[in-house]
Protein backbone atom coordinates (compact mmCIF):
# COMPACT_ATOMS: atom_id res chain seq x y z
CA UNK A 1 0.00 0.00 0.00
CA UNK A 2 1.38 3.61 -0.97
CA UNK A 3 1.58 6.33 1.17
CA UNK A 4 -1.13 8.46 -0.31
CA UNK A 5 -3.77 5.19 -0.55
CA UNK A 6 -3.09 4.58 3.32
CA UNK A 7 -4.02 7.99 4.47
CA UNK A 8 -7.26 8.11 1.83
CA UNK A 9 -8.31 4.44 3.60
CA UNK A 10 -8.14 5.72 7.23
CA UNK A 11 -9.82 9.21 6.17
CA UNK A 12 -12.00 7.08 4.72
CA UNK A 13 -12.12 4.45 6.93
CA UNK A 14 -12.99 6.90 9.67
CA UNK A 15 -15.53 8.49 7.94
CA UNK A 16 -17.34 5.21 7.53
CA UNK A 17 -16.48 3.92 10.76
CA UNK A 18 -19.44 3.40 13.72
CA UNK A 19 -18.57 5.77 16.43
CA UNK A 20 -19.70 5.19 20.21
CA UNK A 21 -20.28 9.32 20.39
CA UNK A 22 -22.63 9.14 17.85
CA UNK A 23 -22.86 12.92 17.70
CA UNK A 24 -19.71 13.17 15.37
CA UNK A 25 -21.45 10.99 12.56
CA UNK A 26 -24.75 13.11 12.78
CA UNK A 27 -22.32 16.36 12.29
CA UNK A 28 -20.86 14.27 9.95
CA UNK A 29 -23.93 14.31 8.02
CA UNK A 30 -25.22 17.95 8.61
CA UNK A 31 -22.04 19.03 7.38
CA UNK A 32 -22.50 17.18 4.10
CA UNK A 33 -25.88 18.17 3.85
CA UNK A 34 -24.52 21.63 4.82
CA UNK A 35 -22.19 21.70 2.04
CA UNK A 36 -24.97 20.05 -0.54
CA UNK A 37 -27.09 23.00 0.58
CA UNK A 38 -25.27 25.88 -0.57
CA UNK A 39 -23.37 23.94 -3.59
CA UNK A 40 -27.11 23.46 -5.00
CA UNK A 41 -28.95 26.89 -3.88
CA UNK A 42 -25.77 28.71 -5.30
CA UNK A 43 -26.48 26.38 -8.85
CA UNK A 44 -30.11 27.56 -8.21
CA UNK A 45 -29.65 30.99 -7.74
CA UNK A 46 -26.53 31.53 -10.55
CA UNK A 47 -29.12 29.69 -13.18
CA UNK A 48 -31.97 32.22 -12.69
CA UNK A 49 -30.09 35.08 -13.00
CA UNK A 50 -28.46 33.30 -16.02
CA UNK A 51 -31.73 32.63 -17.91
CA UNK A 52 -32.80 36.17 -16.53
CA UNK A 53 -29.91 37.83 -18.43
CA UNK A 54 -30.33 35.17 -21.09
CA UNK A 55 -33.93 35.73 -21.94
CA UNK A 56 -34.28 39.33 -21.77
CA UNK A 57 -30.87 39.90 -23.72
CA UNK A 58 -32.30 37.44 -26.30
CA UNK A 59 -35.69 39.51 -26.25
CA UNK A 60 -34.49 42.81 -26.56
CA UNK A 61 -31.77 41.99 -29.40
CA UNK A 62 -34.19 40.24 -31.37
CA UNK A 63 -36.66 43.65 -31.41
CA UNK A 64 -33.53 45.44 -31.76
CA UNK A 65 -29.54 45.36 -33.07
CA UNK A 66 -26.18 45.16 -31.63
CA UNK A 67 -25.02 48.76 -32.82
CA UNK A 68 -26.98 51.18 -34.25
CA UNK A 69 -25.90 54.33 -36.34
CA UNK A 70 -28.10 57.51 -35.51
CA UNK A 71 -28.67 61.10 -36.13
CA UNK A 72 -27.47 63.31 -33.34
CA UNK A 73 -30.29 65.68 -34.74
CA UNK A 74 -33.28 63.21 -34.73
CA UNK A 75 -35.78 65.89 -36.67
CA UNK A 76 -33.11 65.45 -39.44
CA UNK A 77 -32.58 61.77 -40.15
CA UNK A 78 -30.11 60.04 -41.96
CA UNK A 79 -30.50 61.00 -45.72
CA UNK A 80 -27.88 59.23 -47.24
CA UNK A 81 -28.06 55.93 -46.02
CA UNK A 82 -27.88 54.18 -49.11
CA UNK A 83 -24.01 55.31 -49.43
CA UNK A 84 -23.31 54.16 -45.71
CA UNK A 85 -25.00 50.90 -46.50
CA UNK A 86 -22.06 49.42 -48.73
CA UNK A 87 -19.46 50.80 -46.57
CA UNK A 88 -20.42 49.17 -43.38
CA UNK A 89 -21.59 46.21 -44.54
CA UNK A 90 -17.52 45.83 -45.07
CA UNK A 91 -16.45 46.59 -41.35
CA UNK A 92 -15.41 43.30 -39.59
CA UNK A 93 -17.93 40.69 -38.06
CA UNK A 94 -21.08 42.42 -39.28
CA UNK A 95 -23.47 40.13 -40.95
CA UNK A 96 -26.32 42.25 -41.57
CA UNK A 97 -26.79 46.32 -42.20
CA UNK A 98 -30.96 47.07 -42.01
CA UNK A 99 -31.77 51.17 -42.58
CA UNK A 100 -35.52 51.61 -39.90
CA UNK A 101 -37.75 54.21 -39.38
CA UNK A 102 -39.38 54.03 -35.87
CA UNK A 103 -41.33 56.13 -33.90
CA UNK A 104 -44.56 56.65 -31.72
CA UNK A 105 -48.19 56.64 -33.63
CA UNK A 106 -51.43 55.92 -32.60
CA UNK A 107 -53.60 52.58 -33.02
CA UNK A 108 -57.29 52.86 -33.53
CA UNK A 109 -58.91 49.50 -33.41
CA UNK A 110 -62.90 48.40 -34.20
CA UNK A 111 -63.52 48.21 -30.02
CA UNK A 112 -60.28 49.80 -28.79
CA UNK A 113 -57.24 52.58 -29.24
CA UNK A 114 -53.83 52.75 -27.71
CA UNK A 115 -50.33 53.97 -28.16
CA UNK A 116 -47.56 51.85 -29.88
CA UNK A 117 -43.86 52.14 -31.67
CA UNK A 118 -44.11 51.43 -34.94
CA UNK A 119 -41.05 50.42 -36.88
CA UNK A 120 -40.36 50.67 -40.49
CA UNK A 121 -38.16 47.37 -41.76
CA UNK A 122 -36.88 46.33 -45.09
CA UNK A 123 -39.01 43.27 -45.54
CA UNK A 124 -36.29 41.46 -47.13
CA UNK A 125 -34.28 41.39 -44.22
CA UNK A 126 -36.39 40.56 -41.26
CA UNK A 127 -35.25 40.14 -37.43
CA UNK A 128 -34.63 37.05 -35.89
CA UNK A 129 -37.60 37.59 -33.45
CA UNK A 130 -40.18 38.52 -36.80
CA UNK A 131 -38.87 35.02 -38.68
CA UNK A 132 -41.41 32.54 -36.49
CA UNK A 133 -44.70 34.50 -35.76
CA UNK A 134 -47.45 33.43 -33.33
CA UNK A 135 -50.03 33.82 -36.00
CA UNK A 136 -50.00 35.03 -39.87
CA UNK A 137 -46.85 35.15 -42.41
CA UNK A 138 -43.79 37.97 -42.29
CA UNK A 139 -43.90 37.35 -46.15
CA UNK A 140 -48.00 39.10 -46.07
CA UNK A 141 -45.63 42.30 -45.80
CA UNK A 142 -44.49 42.14 -49.54
CA UNK A 143 -48.18 41.87 -50.90
CA UNK A 144 -48.69 45.74 -51.98
CA UNK A 145 -52.19 44.65 -53.77
CA UNK A 146 -54.27 45.49 -51.16
CA UNK A 147 -53.59 47.45 -47.87
CA UNK A 148 -50.19 46.96 -46.61
CA UNK A 149 -49.60 44.95 -43.69
CA UNK A 150 -48.59 44.91 -40.01
CA UNK A 151 -47.20 42.84 -37.67
CA UNK A 152 -48.37 43.45 -33.83
CA UNK A 153 -47.06 42.46 -31.04
CA UNK A 154 -49.12 39.97 -28.96
CA UNK A 155 -50.10 42.63 -26.21
CA UNK A 156 -50.61 44.99 -28.20
CA UNK A 157 -52.90 43.26 -30.27
CA UNK A 158 -54.94 42.08 -26.88
CA UNK A 159 -55.33 45.35 -25.95
CA UNK A 160 -56.20 47.34 -28.87
CA UNK A 161 -58.75 44.17 -29.58
CA UNK A 162 -56.53 43.12 -33.06
CA UNK A 163 -56.98 40.15 -34.72
CA UNK A 164 -55.32 38.72 -37.74
CA UNK A 165 -56.46 39.95 -41.11
CA UNK A 166 -58.74 43.04 -39.84
CA UNK A 167 -58.09 46.50 -40.01
CA UNK A 168 -56.31 49.04 -38.15
CA UNK A 169 -55.92 52.83 -38.50
CA UNK A 170 -52.38 54.35 -37.56
CA UNK A 171 -53.04 58.20 -36.73
CA UNK A 172 -49.09 59.68 -36.90
CA UNK A 173 -48.69 62.41 -34.46
CA UNK A 174 -46.99 64.78 -36.83
CA UNK A 175 -48.93 67.23 -37.85
CA UNK A 176 -48.92 69.19 -41.49
CA UNK A 177 -48.34 72.61 -42.39
CA UNK A 178 -51.21 74.10 -45.09
CA UNK A 179 -50.22 77.95 -45.42
CA UNK A 180 -50.82 79.02 -41.83
CA UNK A 181 -52.82 76.20 -40.50
CA UNK A 182 -51.84 73.18 -39.36
CA UNK A 183 -53.71 69.99 -39.59
CA UNK A 184 -53.31 66.62 -38.75
CA UNK A 185 -53.24 64.10 -41.45
CA UNK A 186 -55.40 61.64 -42.43
CA UNK A 187 -55.03 58.13 -40.37
CA UNK A 188 -53.33 54.99 -42.45
CA UNK A 189 -55.40 52.05 -42.81
CA UNK A 190 -53.29 48.57 -42.38
CA UNK A 191 -54.28 45.14 -42.91
CA UNK A 192 -52.76 43.00 -39.62
CA UNK A 193 -50.78 40.31 -41.30
CA UNK A 194 -48.85 38.62 -37.74
CA UNK A 195 -48.89 38.57 -34.49
CA UNK A 196 -45.38 37.90 -32.80
CA UNK A 197 -44.76 36.97 -28.94
CA UNK A 198 -40.98 37.94 -27.88
CA UNK A 199 -42.01 36.49 -24.69
CA UNK A 200 -40.69 40.21 -23.53
CA UNK A 201 -43.66 42.16 -21.96
CA UNK A 202 -42.50 45.55 -23.24
CA UNK A 203 -42.11 44.91 -26.63
CA UNK A 204 -45.41 42.53 -27.15
CA UNK A 205 -47.10 45.12 -25.81
CA UNK A 206 -46.26 48.33 -27.44
CA UNK A 207 -44.01 47.39 -31.05
CA UNK A 208 -45.64 47.01 -34.31
CA UNK A 209 -43.58 46.72 -37.75
CA UNK A 210 -44.23 47.44 -41.03
CA UNK A 211 -42.15 47.85 -44.28
CA UNK A 212 -39.74 50.76 -44.69
CA UNK A 213 -41.69 52.85 -47.01
CA UNK A 214 -44.87 52.23 -45.06
CA UNK A 215 -43.48 53.88 -42.19
CA UNK A 216 -42.28 56.51 -44.51
CA UNK A 217 -45.76 57.47 -45.60
CA UNK A 218 -47.32 57.44 -42.16
CA UNK A 219 -44.23 59.81 -41.20
CA UNK A 220 -44.69 62.06 -44.02
CA UNK A 221 -40.85 61.56 -45.06
CA UNK A 222 -39.24 60.92 -47.90
CA UNK A 223 -36.74 58.17 -48.38
CA UNK A 224 -35.40 58.89 -45.00
CA UNK A 225 -34.55 56.37 -41.93
CA UNK A 226 -33.66 57.59 -38.67
CA UNK A 227 -31.70 54.54 -37.54
CA UNK A 228 -29.35 51.87 -39.34
CA UNK A 229 -28.83 48.53 -37.64
CA UNK A 230 -26.05 46.19 -37.89
CA UNK A 231 -25.90 42.75 -36.61
CA UNK A 232 -22.80 41.24 -35.51
CA UNK A 233 -21.73 37.33 -35.31
CA UNK A 234 -20.67 38.60 -32.22
CA UNK A 235 -22.74 40.59 -29.92
CA UNK A 236 -19.38 41.08 -27.42
CA UNK A 237 -17.58 43.45 -30.27
CA UNK A 238 -20.19 45.79 -30.10
CA UNK A 239 -17.94 48.39 -28.62
CA UNK A 240 -15.19 47.83 -30.89
CA UNK A 241 -17.71 47.56 -34.12
CA UNK A 242 -19.52 50.94 -33.12
CA UNK A 243 -16.35 53.32 -32.91
CA UNK A 244 -15.60 51.80 -36.36
CA UNK A 245 -19.06 52.53 -37.44
CA UNK A 246 -18.97 56.31 -36.12
CA UNK A 247 -15.45 56.95 -38.45
CA UNK A 248 -17.52 55.91 -41.49
CA UNK A 249 -20.82 57.52 -40.56
CA UNK A 250 -19.19 61.48 -40.00
CA UNK A 251 -19.38 63.79 -37.24
CA UNK A 252 -23.71 64.33 -37.94
CA UNK A 253 -24.14 60.94 -37.01
CA UNK A 254 -23.15 58.60 -33.77
CA UNK A 255 -23.02 54.62 -33.11
CA UNK A 256 -24.36 53.24 -29.67
CA UNK A 257 -24.45 49.73 -29.07
CA UNK A 258 -26.94 47.49 -27.20
CA UNK A 259 -25.02 46.95 -24.13
CA UNK A 260 -25.21 51.03 -23.80
CA UNK A 261 -28.72 50.90 -24.86
CA UNK A 262 -30.03 47.95 -21.99
CA UNK A 263 -26.97 49.67 -19.90
CA UNK A 264 -29.61 49.84 -16.59
CA UNK A 265 -30.94 46.36 -16.85
CA UNK A 266 -27.61 44.78 -17.09
CA UNK A 267 -25.63 46.39 -14.65
CA UNK A 268 -28.84 45.45 -12.51
CA UNK A 269 -28.31 41.40 -13.16
CA UNK A 270 -24.68 41.76 -12.88
CA UNK A 271 -25.22 43.63 -9.33
CA UNK A 272 -28.01 40.85 -8.52
CA UNK A 273 -25.57 38.30 -9.39
CA UNK A 274 -22.96 39.39 -7.08
CA UNK A 275 -25.12 39.71 -4.28
CA UNK A 276 -26.62 36.33 -4.75
CA UNK A 277 -23.19 34.56 -5.02
CA UNK A 278 -22.10 36.46 -1.80
CA UNK A 279 -25.53 35.83 0.39
CA UNK A 280 -25.86 32.10 -0.40
CA UNK A 281 -21.80 31.79 0.21
CA UNK A 282 -22.42 32.03 4.12
CA UNK A 283 -24.20 28.76 3.46
CA UNK A 284 -20.88 27.45 2.51
CA UNK A 285 -19.33 29.52 5.67
CA UNK A 286 -22.04 27.78 7.96
CA UNK A 287 -21.15 24.29 6.42
CA UNK A 288 -17.48 24.96 7.15
CA UNK A 289 -17.81 25.31 10.86
CA UNK A 290 -19.66 21.90 10.76
CA UNK A 291 -16.50 20.39 8.87
CA UNK A 292 -14.29 22.38 11.45
CA UNK A 293 -16.48 21.31 14.17
CA UNK A 294 -16.55 17.34 12.79
CA UNK A 295 -12.76 17.33 13.05
CA UNK A 296 -12.55 18.56 16.25
CA UNK A 297 -14.07 16.16 17.41
CA UNK A 298 -12.74 13.40 15.27
CA UNK A 299 -9.64 14.09 16.45
CA UNK A 300 -10.78 14.34 20.32
CA UNK A 301 -11.89 10.87 20.09
CA UNK A 302 -8.93 9.34 17.83
CA UNK A 303 -6.64 10.33 20.24
CA UNK A 304 -5.18 7.07 21.02
CA UNK A 305 -5.55 5.72 17.19
CA UNK A 306 -3.30 9.10 15.99
CA UNK A 307 -0.75 8.06 18.81
CA UNK A 308 -0.90 4.49 17.67
CA UNK A 309 -0.01 5.07 14.46
CA UNK A 310 2.56 7.62 15.30
CA UNK A 311 4.42 5.15 17.35
CA UNK A 312 4.58 3.02 14.58
CA UNK A 313 6.04 4.89 12.81
CA UNK A 314 3.58 7.42 10.56
CA UNK A 315 4.60 10.97 10.22
CA UNK A 316 2.96 13.68 10.98
CA UNK A 317 2.50 14.87 7.80
CA UNK A 318 0.87 11.76 7.38
CA UNK A 319 -1.66 12.31 10.11
CA UNK A 320 -2.39 16.06 9.07
CA UNK A 321 -3.06 14.85 5.79
CA UNK A 322 -5.99 11.86 7.02
CA UNK A 323 -7.62 14.57 8.30
CA UNK A 324 -7.78 17.49 5.73
CA UNK A 325 -8.36 14.23 3.19
CA UNK A 326 -11.32 13.80 5.94
CA UNK A 327 -12.67 17.28 5.40
CA UNK A 328 -11.65 17.03 1.45
CA UNK A 329 -14.12 14.08 1.35
CA UNK A 330 -16.74 15.81 3.02
CA UNK A 331 -16.75 18.78 0.88
CA UNK A 332 -16.08 16.15 -2.44
CA UNK A 333 -19.33 14.45 -1.12
CA UNK A 334 -21.46 17.43 -0.61
CA UNK A 335 -20.42 19.20 -3.82
CA UNK A 336 -21.50 16.33 -6.12
CA UNK A 337 -24.66 15.95 -4.15
CA UNK A 338 -25.64 19.64 -4.35
CA UNK A 339 -24.70 19.80 -8.26
CA UNK A 340 -26.65 16.67 -9.12
CA UNK A 341 -29.47 18.50 -6.98
CA UNK A 342 -29.28 22.28 -8.00
CA UNK A 343 -28.76 20.76 -12.04
CA UNK A 344 -31.84 18.59 -11.91
CA UNK A 345 -33.78 21.28 -9.72
CA UNK A 346 -32.83 23.68 -12.35
CA UNK A 347 -33.66 22.06 -15.54
CA UNK A 348 -37.21 20.74 -13.97
CA UNK A 349 -38.17 24.23 -13.16
CA UNK A 350 -37.44 25.47 -16.55
CA UNK A 351 -38.59 22.80 -18.80
CA UNK A 352 -41.89 22.78 -16.65
CA UNK A 353 -42.04 26.57 -15.81
CA UNK A 354 -42.75 25.88 -12.43
CA UNK A 355 -42.25 29.34 -11.14
CA UNK A 356 -44.76 31.59 -12.81
CA UNK A 357 -44.91 35.26 -12.90
CA UNK A 358 -47.03 38.31 -13.44
CA UNK A 359 -45.90 39.55 -16.88
CA UNK A 360 -47.74 43.24 -16.25
CA UNK A 361 -44.82 43.84 -13.50
CA UNK A 362 -41.66 41.42 -14.23
CA UNK A 363 -42.35 41.37 -18.45
CA UNK A 364 -41.62 37.66 -18.25
CA UNK A 365 -44.56 34.69 -18.10
CA UNK A 366 -42.11 32.83 -15.59
CA UNK A 367 -38.73 32.80 -13.93
CA UNK A 368 -36.08 31.27 -16.63
CA UNK A 369 -33.23 28.74 -15.83
CA UNK A 370 -30.07 28.92 -17.51
CA UNK A 371 -27.72 26.43 -15.44
CA UNK A 372 -24.22 26.41 -17.50
CA UNK A 373 -21.68 23.59 -16.61
CA UNK A 374 -18.69 26.32 -16.91
CA UNK A 375 -20.62 27.73 -13.39
CA UNK A 376 -20.09 23.83 -12.10
CA UNK A 377 -16.09 24.30 -12.23
CA UNK A 378 -16.05 27.53 -10.17
CA UNK A 379 -18.65 26.59 -7.68
CA UNK A 380 -17.24 22.98 -7.73
CA UNK A 381 -13.69 24.23 -6.70
CA UNK A 382 -15.11 27.19 -4.09
CA UNK A 383 -16.45 24.63 -2.14
CA UNK A 384 -13.90 22.23 -1.43
CA UNK A 385 -11.47 24.62 -1.04
CA UNK A 386 -13.79 26.57 1.63
CA UNK A 387 -13.95 22.30 3.18
CA UNK A 388 -10.05 22.20 2.64
CA UNK A 389 -9.91 25.68 4.42
CA UNK A 390 -11.99 24.30 7.51
CA UNK A 391 -9.60 21.62 7.60
CA UNK A 392 -6.33 23.16 8.45
CA UNK A 393 -6.74 24.04 12.68
CA UNK A 394 -7.92 20.38 13.50
CA UNK A 395 -4.88 18.60 10.91
CA UNK A 396 -2.79 20.82 12.80
CA UNK A 397 -4.09 20.20 16.20
CA UNK A 398 -3.64 16.32 15.61
CA UNK A 399 -0.14 16.25 14.55
CA UNK A 400 0.49 17.87 17.90
CA UNK A 401 -0.71 15.10 20.11
CA UNK A 402 1.68 13.37 22.11
CA UNK A 403 1.73 9.38 21.39
CA UNK A 404 3.56 8.69 25.00
CA UNK A 405 1.27 11.07 27.21
CA UNK A 406 -1.76 9.57 25.04
CA UNK A 407 -1.07 5.95 25.46
CA UNK A 408 0.31 6.30 29.18
CA UNK A 409 -3.32 5.11 30.63
CA UNK A 410 -4.44 2.56 28.25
Amino acid sequence: MTTRSFEFFIASRYLRAKRKQAVISVITLISIAGVAAGVAALVIGIAINNGFRDTLQNSLLGATAHVMVLSKDPEQGIANWKELDPKLRQLPHVISVAPNLYGAVYLAGTLRSGGAQIKGIPVDNPPDMLKHLKQGSFQRLKDTSGLPGILLGSGLAQNTGMVLDSVVNVFSPRPEMFGPEIRWPAPFRFRVVGIFESGFYDIDSAFAFTSLSSAQAVFSLGNVVNSIELHLDDIYKAPEIAALAEKIAGPQLNATTWMEQYHQILDALSMERHVTIWTISLIGIVAALNILITLIMMVMEKNRDIAVLMSMGAKRQQIRRIFMLQGALIGVVGTAIGLALGYTLSLLADHYRWLRLNEDVYSLAYVPFNPRWQDAIWIAAAAIVVSLIATLYPARAATAVAPVEALRYE
